[in-house]
């Protein structure tokens, strides 16, 4: 039987003979269920009628995005250590180039996601390359297809490579999380906790972009301050053209400050 995905969001589903009645990721209020319905499909249409685009961001970094655009349209980026690759995050088209691709460039040691609305079709991902996937506990419930290669990890750091630890970070959800590559001038992988921004030069913090709900100042703050922390020049986000390739710590510390006066009443117009 197909394992069923969800075309507005992209995350797939336990096997079954006809698609789920609902998709709880777009139910939530975090996302939206399409004004025309929801929808359905199956790896195999998806793999008939889409392909995975590829472009290096840095050395030793890439990003791949599926086109034409499907569900979020969000990109997965390859991070390439002297120890293993990591994919991080999740799209939901895996076809037999982007294994070929992958495995060329040495294959995958794990995979780490930010959060649900990138968990897409993750167990196929995990299975296909015999890794782990890498999950905060505090978004648990949010899993659609259980599967042994989940790995669920727990509190506030979780190293994955020797290059590379993951961090929750909250906001957007519970374990909403962000990775930290400290290779160079070190790295944040973002996803869309933080948010980066069109101009390329601030960043955005929301419960819920498509549906515009903004989070408290008070956890805008600590997040600032919780990245803050670590060491990084860069950030990379989410969407293709979604980065800050230089001085992305002050990025983060003007974005929040700007948001927070907003928030709080305190800028003028």
């Amino acid at each position: 039987m197909p394992c069923f995905i969800c075309q507005a969001c992209g995350i797939q589903f336990e096997e079954g003979a006809a698609p789920p009645p609902h998709c709880p990721i777009c139910e939530d209020e975090r996302q939206f269920v399409p004004a025309r319905g929801q929808s359905w499909t199956t790896l195999e249409a998806l793999r008939g009628g889409h392909g995975n685009a590829w472009r290096q961001l840095a050395p030793g970094l890439l990003a791949m995005q599926t086109v034409p655009a499907f569900g979020i349209n969000q990109r997965a980026l390859l991070v390439r250590t002297p120890a293993g690759n990591l994919l991080w995050d999740c799209i939901a088209l895996l076809d037999e180039a982007t294994e070929a691709i992958i495995q060329g460039l040495g294959g995958l040691a794990g995979i780490a996601i930010s959060h649900p609305h990138y968990y897409t079709t993750m167990v196929e991902w995990g299975r296909a390359f015999g890794v782990p996937v890498w999950l905060h506990a505090d978004d648990r419930q949010h899993v659609t297809r259980p599967d042994p290669c989940l790995r669920f990890w727990e509190g506030e750091v979780q190293p994955v490579l020797p290059e590379v630890a993951l961090h929750r970070l909250g906001g957007h959800f519970a374990g909403g999380a962000i990775a930290h590559w400290s290779a160079g001038q070190g790295a944040l992988l973002s996803g869309d906790i933080l948010q980066v921004l069109p101009d390329r030069r601030h960043l955005g913090f929301m419960r819920s972009y498509p549906c515009l709900i903004p989070l408290p100042p008070a956890e805008v703050r600590r997040m600032a301050e919780q990245c803050g922390r670590l060491a990084f020049d860069a950030i990379y986000g989410a969407f293709h053209e979604r980065e800050i390739v230089t001085g992305a710590k002050a990025a983060l510390v003007r974005s929040a400050a700007r948001y927070c006066a907003w928030v709080e009443g305190m800028a003028e117009p």
